[in-house]
């Protein structure tokens, strides 16, 4: 159910993947004219500014997205590029511009359909109920009128995104050609030269495999590795400091009891009797009795008041549920309904209310008054929030304190690790990379360990200085033993060097072979040697190799047989004989259709592209300031 809630997100992603792939640079920085420097902005979107501020916790958020999902994998050097950077500038400026034609052309969505589609993310009408709805956005850390809006943007931006996309199709000549190109049929033989076959042949002489060594010696290098401190300085460690007397605790209920006051719940049925707008003295005159007959048979039996309201009400959305409103939220319902319920008791039945829509019989089924949270129940929660407050104001000057420390006592980390009370971690065959194996320790990080592996750090032993390797992290570390770089000896690899020359050399003898056979079945047009015919396509490969199949598949079959050879890396050659190319019997009709909906998707998205491209110049974007010359990790 918390899926629903990241909608806005994912739409826009999806939205915006149409005009960013596959490159990107789709809109570079040529692209525009670039003006005079405004402070503090970099781009104009239909005279509106995009700040520097903006900008980073753009870049902030797609390296996050990276970091989640790559794991440890993660090397922020790989993002770190006028490419990476220039992407997000691209996504920035097609939100603004997508947003500009939403404003200009008017795009809203009526507050019905807003309803209806809120509602069926819980299940349908039926089904919602406004608790829950509640409680899944805060946990979320939103408020109904805040998720109100992204709907509204999301559902007008599907509006835009149909309406465009819905202009591409493929047709049908096209995408029956590229059906029956994928549902081709070959009927194949195959000739495999094996490259063991041809390994007896093989001499090997400790020339090769002293050549072999020396050309390869980034084979044969076991990596410099060290023996490291380090001291890892974050909110923990902070917090680990912080103390919260329970005077301070008390004081802060006492002060904000509202925070934890739970308000009045009332949940209300009604029963209606429509009346049109502009209705007649006649008509409203028979809406009232006929609504005064229902209230008084629903005073002699308040009991049945689901019954009744099943049988009598008007107002097909909630009479099947005998009424029911649910719980009332303020500004829920229009304003004569919502007063009637809030001035009535748990069970008491109302007089008859007139609004917009008839004439209303209310009651209250649920009453749960407001209610304060005792004190021992929310200590807890109170205590750690106070906690976690004292420690971000104080993270600043001790993080200030740790950076000072490790540089300007740079001999060791005891002084650090005493001074803010932290603990000195060893690491032993650590090397200059960060290592899967070590995946989640604080020190395997690309740049700390380029720190860590300077030549200054090397050679004196020194502290590094202060590294953030993840938001409110910092890590410094210093190498207390160092091995450099070595070659293992030629005669320890010899045995694996020849093994490995022998293969290469049989696999030479294979392809020559191969080869000269192939142009011999070429002139000849013979089927001598060859295994059975199979029939394959490109969905069925009847145990050929993949990489053979692509070469079988793509081969001209304008003059059958044709023969096709192919160097398969490991296993040897292969030379193949196609004698015939044919339909498959029976297309299948679903396929059929699947593939033409792929293409007119493709199709679509091109024009979404172009569609959007037209957006950015009607947004007259301005370039005022270059990102790329910026480093990622100032905005991390």
């Amino acid at each position: 159910m918390f899926e629903f809630i990241r909608t806005h997100q994912r739409l826009m992603q999806i939205f915006l993947a149409i005009i960013i792939v596959p490159s990107f640079a789709f809109v570079g920085l040529g692209s525009y004219k670039s003006f005079g420097d405004d402070a503090g902005t970099i781009a104009k979107i239909d005279g509106k500014p995009l700040s520097q501020l903006e900008f980073d916790n753009a870049v902030r958020n797609q390296l996050d997205t990276y970091r989640q999902r790559m794991g440890a994998q993660f090397d922020q050097k790989m993002v770190d590029t006028p490419e990476f950077k220039q992407s997000v500038l691209d996504q920035l400026i097609a939100q603004r511009a997508v947003a500009a034609e939403v404003a200009h052309s008017n795009l809203a969505v009526p507050d019905a359909q807003l309803q209806k589609a809120i509602m069926d993310q819980f299940g349908g009408p039926a089904n919602f109920n406004m608790d829950t709805y509640k409680q899944v956005l805060a946990a979320q850390g939103m408020k109904p009128t805040d998720f109100d809006a992204r709907m509204r943007q999301d559902l007008v931006l599907q509006q835009l995104a149909v309406a465009v996309e819905g202009t591409g199709f493929a047709p049908r000549t096209v995408a029956k050609s590229l059906s029956d190109i994928a549902a081709q049929e070959r009927e194949v033989q195959e000739l495999l030269l094996p490259v063991a076959d041809f390994v007896p042949q093989v001499k090997v002489t400790d020339d090769m495999v002293k050549s072999f060594y020396e050309k390869n010696a980034k084979q044969f290098e076991v990596p410099e590795q060290a023996k490291i401190e380090y001291v890892v300085f974050n909110n923990d460690a902070v917090l680990s400091q912080i103390s919260v007397a329970d005077a301070e605790v008390s004081d802060y209920y006492e002060k904000n009891k509202a925070q934890f006051t739970t308000g009045e719940v009332r949940r209300a049925s009604h029963i209606l009797v429509t009346l049109k707008k502009g209705a007649s003295a006649a008509e409203t005159t028979a809406a009232k009795t006929k609504a005064e007959a229902i209230l008084a048979e629903v005073r002699k039996a308040p009991a049945d008041f689901a019954k009744i309201a099943k049988a009598k009400s008007e107002d097909q959305g909630s009479a099947e549920q005998g009424g029911d409103l649910g719980v009332i939220e303020k500004g829920m319902l229009v304003a004569p309904v919502e007063n009637g319920i809030n001035k009535l008791k748990q069970g008491e039945i109302s007089d008859l209310v007139q609004s917009e829509f008839g004439f209303h019989i209310l009651t209250v089924t649920e009453l749960k008054p407001a209610l304060v949270k005792p004190f021992e129940s929310v200590k807890a929660d109170v205590t750690d929030m106070l906690k976690k407050q004292k420690a971000s104001k104080k993270y600043s000057e001790m993080a200030e304190a740790f950076t000072n420390t490790v540089y300007e006592q740079s001999d060791s980390l005891k002084p650090v690790a005493d001074k803010l009370g932290l603990k000195i971690e060893t690491a032993a065959n650590v090397s200059r990379m960060p290592s899967p194996m070590a995946a989640a320790a604080p020190y395997n990080n690309a740049k700390f360990l380029a720190a860590l592996f300077s030549n200054d750090s090397i050679s004196s032993k020194r502290n590094t200085e202060a590294v953030e390797t993840a938001p409110s992290t910092l890590v410094a570390g210093r190498i207390v033993e160092f091995k450099p770089a070595t070659k293992r000896p030629l005669a320890e690899v010899d045995a694996q060097i020849r093994q490995r020359v022998t293969m290469e050399e049989a696999a030479k003898l294979a392809t020559k072979a191969g080869e000269d056979k192939l142009a011999a079945f070429k002139k000849s047009g013979e089927a001598t040697g060859f295994s059975a015919a199979k029939v394959v396509s490109r969905a069925k490969n009847e145990g050929i190799n993949g990489l053979a199949m692509q070469s079988i598949m793509k081969t001209d079959t304008t003059k059958l047989p044709a023969y096709v050879g192919v160097d398969v890396p490991g296993m040897g050659y292969g030379v193949y004989r196609i004698a015939k190319v044919q339909q498959p019997a029976q297309q299948d009709e679903a396929q059929r259709k699947q593939e033409a909906e792929q293409i007119g998707n493709i199709i679509a998205q091109q024009e979404m592209a172009q569609y959007i491209e037209l957006l950015k110049q009607k947004a007259k974007v301005k370039i005022l300031k270059p990102v790329t010359t910026t480093t990622v990790a100032e905005v991390k």
